[in-house]
């Protein structure tokens, strides 16, 4: 069996590669190059293919390993949409995250129809209108946030546009890149609620492992320092898990909502890929990668791999903590270091994988005297 990682030079296919290296898999890399090394340098790999773009990734994928036993492990939005598209190519050879046919989770990363798709199953979600680039509707309730319908253009993000009134919006709408626009109700939110899970047999059989919570906020990011635990609404759960089966997702995934002042939750998207933060699954004694390859492969039930954590701990992105938090004053070195040491999942500095954490350094100082001889 070969256990590929196709994805770019990040802290989040990194966890991958960890969660199968920590079980004893030695996975192969299909990495797109970046000057600045992180997934490459993991100890883990067997061996990595360097590709100059997602095409000629896909062109190794199917030149070395068609006709094999293969897992493919994707970690971003582009390349499960190119995946997706190529479904009837890969189906017979490869193990993939997928909806059963061609465009099937295309049709999801679309967000009108996810949020059509939660509001089926009882899910609530924000008052949202749908629209071409530059229409107003005449019912619209300021504030709003504008976001591409579809996640997969680049910079994507960049159509995130929070408006006060219609000024604003007319403002947003000269920038904005995509043609067709979701306008959603804009809330001051108390926190997110992100859970990592996964799927096998058609969605019939769902994980949710862990569900995570921001230790602070952000206006308009998600925030790099959170507290793991397990989710414990079973209503919640019973409805996701019945959206995932109505999908026909096999894969992993990951589910975000809003909790808003009131600590109600608005449901925002589904991510129909490994996610930034599934690492800290790993770490709670669930490895996604793992329990969804077993489960595609022996037809084992996922669900009876949930492991109950018995006290949440804390998650860190520790380079994007140390800029947002201790470059601006907001905690001093010597406080954000015992929070880096009680951090129990910490996504760069791996324990046994110390080779990542010190490329990123390396890559800091240097970008640093770069800019000091200029």
């Amino acid at each position: 069996m070969n256990y590929i990682i196709f994805g770019f030079e990040h802290y989040n296919p990194l966890g991958i590669a960890r969660s199968l290296g920590e079980s004893g898999i030695k996975p192969i890399g299909i990495i797109i190059k970046n000057n600045r090394k992180i997934t490459s340098k993991s100890k883990y790999f067997n061996k990595i293919y360097f590709v100059n773009n997602i095409e000629e990734g896909y062109e190794v994928l199917k030149a070395e390993f068609s006709g094999k036993d293969n897992f493919i492990f994707t970690s971003d939005d582009q390349i499960e949409n190119y995946l997706d598209e190529h479904y009837d190519e890969l189906k017979d050879d490869f193990y993939f995250f997928n909806c059963g046919q061609k465009g099937g989770v295309a049709t999801y990363q679309n967000k009108y129809n996810i949020l059509k798709m939660a509001e089926k199953h009882g899910i609530s979600y924000l008052k949202t209108w749908t629209v071409n680039k530059g229409e107003i509707p005449h019912d619209i309730q300021y504030p709003i946030i504008t976001k591409a319908i579809i996640s997969t253009l680049d910079n994507w993000k960049d159509d995130m546009i929070i408006c006060h009134n219609e000024n604003e919006l007319i403002e947003a709408y000269k920038v904005i890149r995509s043609e067709k626009i979701l306008l959603q109700k804009y809330i001051k939110k108390k926190n997110e609620l992100c859970m990592e899970g996964c799927s096998v047999n058609r969605g019939k059989d769902v994980l949710i492992s862990i569900a995570s919570t921001y230790n602070y906020q952000l206006e308009d990011s998600y925030s790099p320092y959170m507290t793991v635990s397990n989710l414990e609404n079973d209503d919640l759960k019973t409805k996701l898990k019945n959206m995932i089966e109505d999908i026909g997702f096999e894969g992993i995934f990951e589910i975000e909502f809003l909790i808003d002042q009131d600590n109600s939750l608005y449901f925002l998207e589904i991510n129909f890929r490994n996610s930034t933060w599934s690492y800290a699954s790993t770490v709670a004694g669930m490895p996604l990668p793992i329990i969804w390859a077993n489960g595609m492969k022996d037809e084992c039930i996922v669900s009876n791999c949930e492991v109950k954590i018995k006290e949440p701990f804390n998650a860190m992105v520790e380079f994007d903590d140390y800029r947002i938090r201790v470059k601006t004053g907001k905690i001093s070195k010597k406080e954000w270091i015992r929070e880096l040491k009680n951090a129990k999942c910490r996504y760069y500095l791996g324990k046994n994988d110390i080779k990542p954490f010190l490329s990123v350094c390396i890559h800091k100082v240097e970008k640093t005297l770069h800019m000091v001889e200029e």
